[in-house]
């Protein structure tokens, strides 16, 4: 373990023998941190706080600290972050509140860009790439594979679903659908993200099939009731993109963004 010698770490706190800690940086009692894991200079990573492996976390990062509602009374409320994940300078990543199930939770291979907030409840899936001062508001569900801009704002309870991409400045306050590019304040749908299904190696059948169905909810100037009907008994049948988005349509509680 190297630990430099102007850093405070609680005895308390429990460090994987390969963890490294950088000059004046600070780690707290409860706190538990994974192989591998790498914490650089002036971070600080506090509460009921566990890190898996192979993390990086720079300078001026602020990790498991108390949330901003003001409806918490310092309960023992915890943050759980999985592997490899990138948390860069100035980010903060508060843990969760009791009136939810009093847990912030990241998963693994996610980039944290410099000055992103990932505030109280979120649930983060994997491989996500949230770029300078984005924002998620507390109980926000983020899934895998979401690109979002820089100064984006996710509005408290919205869930992004996989696949999806938010524009620079987007201010999101409903909920995204899988593949869905969004942009604007308030944020508009624009789009799949067709190039993404490019680069993960999606058929041209289902391209053709999702691009049907993004039509069939955005531009046919249906119902949103109907539209569902029509994908139900048509494309998500035949093609399970098809059905993944349509599943994350209807189990939206904040409506989704059209």
């Amino acid at each position: 373990m190297t630990i430099h010698a102007s850093a405070i770490v609680d005895p308390n706190a429990e460090l994987d023998p390969s963890v490294e800690v950088g000059p004046f940086s600070v780690i707290g009692a409860n706190v538990k941190i994974g192989a591998g894991t790498v914490v650089k200079s002036h971070a600080v990573i506090n509460g009921h706080t566990i890190i898996g492996e192979g993390n990086e976390i720079y300078q001026f990062a602020s990790v498991g600290e108390a949330n901003q509602d003001k409806k918490y009374k310092g309960e023992p409320t915890r943050l759980v972050i999985g592997n490899n994940n990138v948390i860069r300078e100035n980010a903060t990543i508060h843990r969760g509140t009791i009136q939810d199930n009093g847990i912030t939770k990241i998963g693994n291979g996610n980039l944290f860009m410099a000055s992103t907030h990932v505030g109280h409840d979120c649930i983060v899936g994997d491989n996500n790439i949230l770029a300078n001062y984005v924002a998620l508001a507390g109980h926000v569900v983020i899934e895998d594979s979401i690109i979002l801009g820089g100064y984006t704002g996710i509005h408290q309870f919205c869930q992004v679903a996989s696949f999806s991409m938010c524009g620079m400045g987007s201010m999101v306050t409903k909920d995204i659908p899988n593949y869905v590019m969004v942009s604007g304040n308030p944020a508009k749908a624009h789009g799949m993200n067709f190039e993404g299904m490019r680069r993960r190696g999606m058929s041209k059948d289902v391209i053709k099939a999702l691009k049907s169905a993004y039509k069939c909810v955005y531009l046919k100037g249906s119902k949103l009731e109907d539209a569902v009907k029509e994908l139900e008994q048509g494309l998500a049948l035949e093609f399970a993109e098809v059905a993944m988005f349509l599943a994350s349509i209807k189990r939206s509680n904040r409506g989704i963004i059209r």
